[in-house]
């Protein structure tokens, strides 16, 4: 089979033949329909991941059709369209029995630390090849595994209730699903929070009110927002009052500190951007007296995964905005998608399409 490989950390993925691979007892070999390109494969690429070991197939979004099923298998059958959660876990450890799989004692995610879908074919455990209704195509399929996925997680992590305000600030992929995803919840009211226009404006598509931020300066772009325009114009198309929810998916400080500052009374903050630059608080005016929750939120589980595909089955969640360029299985294109990733210059989501 054809397979993308990295074989140096910083090196391009290169084009190789490598034997396909024949799954054992409890697995499934899946033909690869789709397999997205995700910032963190360019994160992966540049040696950002200490986990990371070369050589290794990249890809952890991905879509398919059940091509061979191992010994004892018997929830799958061959042709079967399928998707697959992207970490490979243990069910046995007391996070996984717990509810808590992303903190598996074993846990191995594919394309990270086991050969993941930017090839034509790969295998996984039974447990992880999710079936996928007709009605979501497989590019859709593939993209709904990390950022819609990781937008669900986030939404649950912070408690959404029938009737709650919602703000998301940074409307990338992942911003696009929450923004749906929170509707489909039951949010009453949803904001999306960006600078670029065209993102507010597909935001908008999908009955978001739009709150145009301000453009941080390249001198200063964790400056403080004691004094922030882009809470301001929150706060007043709230009537002063804020979100009961607020999701932050950019990994800024400057954003991280915002989204606290964005809440209602008693609200909560859900980070689910990427950082490691510490953040500044006013812990009394901004914790303390309001009551605010700051939350972390990391990836997604297993278990999330039907909800979420019966949304995207029912269009209540249409990634059409998200998924926007298919790419063939060649090593230059996959090296210009991630090039254009590194320099954020990429659209939302590209897909490998085997």
């Amino acid at each position: 089979m054809r397979a993308l490989r990295l074989t140096a950390i910083g090196a391009p993925v290169t084009l190789e033949e490598l034997p396909t691979p024949v799954p054992a007892a409890g697995e499934v070999l899946v033909r690869v329909r789709a397999a997205g390109i995700c910032h963190s494969d360019a994160h992966y690429r540049a040696g950002r991941s200490a986990s990371l070991r070369a050589p290794i197939t990249l890809g952890h979004e991905v879509a398919g059709e059940v091509a061979a099923l191992g010994e004892g298998v018997t929830t799958h059958a061959v042709g079967d369209r399928v998707c697959l959660h992207y970490l490979v876990t243990c069910g046995r450890c007391a996070h996984c029995i717990a509810g808590r799989e992303q903190y598996c004692e074993t846990g191995r995610m594919i394309g990270h630390h086991r050969d993941g879908g930017h090839a034509e074919y790969i295998v996984v455990p039974a447990r992880n090849a999710v079936h996928l209704p007709a009605e979501v195509p497989f590019a859709h399929g593939a993209a709904l595994m990390c950022s819609s996925a990781t937008s669900l997680h986030a939404l649950r992590r912070g408690r959404l209730q029938p009737g709650d305000t919602v703000a998301v600030i940074g409307i990338g992929g992942l911003g696009i699903s929450a923004v749906q995803l929170a509707r489909a919840l039951g949010a009453l009211a949803v904001y999306a929070v960006d600078f670029d226009e065209a993102k507010l404006a597909a935001a908008a598509r999908y009955g978001a009110v739009p709150i145009r931020a301000t453009r941080p300066s390249a001198s200063a772009p964790h400056a403080d927002t004691a004094t922030d325009a882009t809470v301001e114009a929150l706060r007043a198309a709230t009537g002063g009052r804020g979100c009961d929810v607020v999701l932050e998916l950019v990994g800024s400080p400057a954003t991280m500190r915002q989204a606290v500052r964005m809440c209602a009374v008693q609200g909560r903050a859900v980070i689910a951007g990427l950082s490691r630059t510490p953040m500044t608080l006013d812990t009394y005016g901004e914790l303390l007296g309001p009551e605010t929750e700051l939350i972390g939120s990391n990836d997604h589980l297993l278990a999330e995964l039907p909800l979420l595909l019966e949304l995207a089955r029912a269009r209540r969640l249409d990634l059409t905005d998200v998924v926007v360029r298919e790419v063939p299985l060649e090593a230059a294109a996959v090296n210009g998608v991630l090039d254009a990733l590194e320099a954020y210059t990429a659209p939302l989501r590209t897909v490998i399409v085997p």
